[in-house]
């Protein structure tokens, strides 16, 4: 696998709904030829109806604006918040939409969990924060802790001709695959451009020709790992051998931090994660459970070099069935910046996990325990395709069972449906 690396970008850190929104909604404001967005959740609340706005603003600037949810992660999309953007020009797409009587979904494990937004080819946002009120601290206790990045440089035309591309095919073809790896460059030697901006790549995972390219992005960071590593992960549960590598990694004197959540969402979250206490710590991982509130982030530094920042978890979803999309960075100052920043999290609201004293009767129970939850969740993504499935969708969102109309100067793509009548 070899990433399409573009040098010259400028990267910045956008922490939670407060950092993350204001930037968005500002480009997407400015607009003058085209905004792509996808989600996996858009909710009809305060930030909801924040985006809704900003997007109506840009389609009457002229610009062709293009948003695509997750079928299974925005279901409840009502007329109130589609209308408006239908009657603006706003070209609304859902990746596999809930249908029928009983919202049904074959698909239901294979979701589309990218969060990116392109602006003109000129700024681009990835990262891990949906569009809802929960990203912001406002909303109290259980608000998210989470994590983007801002790009400016070559790397947002590359994010723009996927954005493109998966309106049109919901996963890459394999001719689109085989053209990017004969263009494909070496990655490069240095760790940033000579101009004085970072070198980036846009990694994904889907499920045809990249189910393990984001896997591999961080086992291969891991083997090179030489003096500190630390990985923030919401939803920790990763396969054996980036466990292996992890360890590996700590058994060879790299420092190696690992940051899951201590307040989690879903319970059986931490209950999952803690399985792998025992394994990681004793090669020497350094375990820190995220206290303050419930941890969505998902990034990663290593050496002060080598950073990424997506939304993609390390568990059997994110790793063997979603759609999800990260960035690479080879960029100091700001893989040194984030570190710092999860440093901070680590020392002011961050517990460290010890391992209990062990009667060699609780140690034997609690490896039994272990393997069986370790080989269930892990076999679970193969257990899924036996389930019945087709070729995902991606289909028009209609407030009122109308297709959504085009607004004067803006073009729009054509659905599956209307270029196979066409060929």
């Amino acid at each position: 696998m070899r990433l399409e690396w573009t040098q010259g970008n400028r990267i910045t850190l956008l922490e939670n709904g407060e950092g993350y929104y204001p930037r968005v909604f500002e480009a997407i404001a400015r607009a003058r030829r085209e905004v792509y967005l996808e989600t996996f959740i858009l909710f009809d609340d305060k930030v909801g109806r924040q985006l809704q706005q900003v997007l109506i603003q840009a389609a009457r600037n002229g610009a062709a604006v293009h948003v695509l949810v997750d079928g299974w992660g925005s279901p409840d999309l009502g007329p109130d918040i589609l209308q408006p953007l239908i009657d603006a020009g706003v070209q609304l797409r859902a990746y596999e939409p809930l249908r029928g009587l009983f919202a049904r979904r074959l698909n239901v494990f294979r979701r589309m969990h990218r969060k990116i937004v392109v602006v003109d080819d000129a700024v681009a946002f990835v990262g891990g924060i949906n569009y809802s009120i929960d990203h912001l601290a406002e909303f109290g206790k259980m608000a998210k802790q989470d994590y983007a990045i801002e790009i400016a440089g070559p790397l947002v035309q590359q994010i723009g001709a996927f954005c493109r591309e998966a309106l049109r095919t919901p996963q890459p073809s394999a001719r689109a695959w085989r053209w990017r790896r004969r263009r494909a460059p070496r990655e490069p030697r240095a760790a940033s451009a000579p101009n004085g901006g970072g070198a980036a790549a846009l990694v994904t995972r889907d499920n045809q020709q990249h189910r393990r390219d984001i896997e591999m992005q961080y086992r291969a960071a891991l083997r090179l790992a030489r003096r500190r590593v630390v990985i923030a992960n919401a939803y920790f549960f990763p396969g054996y051998r980036l466990l292996k590598d992890l360890r590996r990694a700590a058994r060879r004197g790299v420092r190696v931090d690992l940051i899951v959540q201590g307040e989690p969402d879903l319970v059986f979250v931490r209950f999952a994660a803690s399985m792998l206490y025992a394994h990681l710590m004793r090669a020497g991982v350094r375990v820190y459970e995220y206290c303050r509130r419930p941890f969505h982030g998902k990034v990663a530094v290593v050496d002060d070099e080598w950073a990424t920042v997506g939304s993609s978890n390390l568990d059997p979803l994110s790793l063997a069935l979603n759609l999800e999309a990260n960035v690479v960075v080879r960029d100091p100052a700001f893989a040194t910046h984030l570190r710092e920043r999860l440093d901070e999290l680590m020392a002011d609201h961050c517990r460290v996990v010890q391992l209990p004293p062990a009667t060699r009767w609780s140690s034997a129970v609690a490896q039994v325990r272990s393997f069986f939850v370790f080989h269930f969740l892990h076999r679970f993504p193969h257990w899924v395709e036996w389930l019945p499935q087709r070729e995902p969708r991606v289909e028009p969102l209609s407030a009122r069972g109308a297709q959504p109309p085009s607004a004067p100067g803006v073009q729009r793509l054509p659905t599956q449906a209307e270029e196979g009548a066409v060929r």
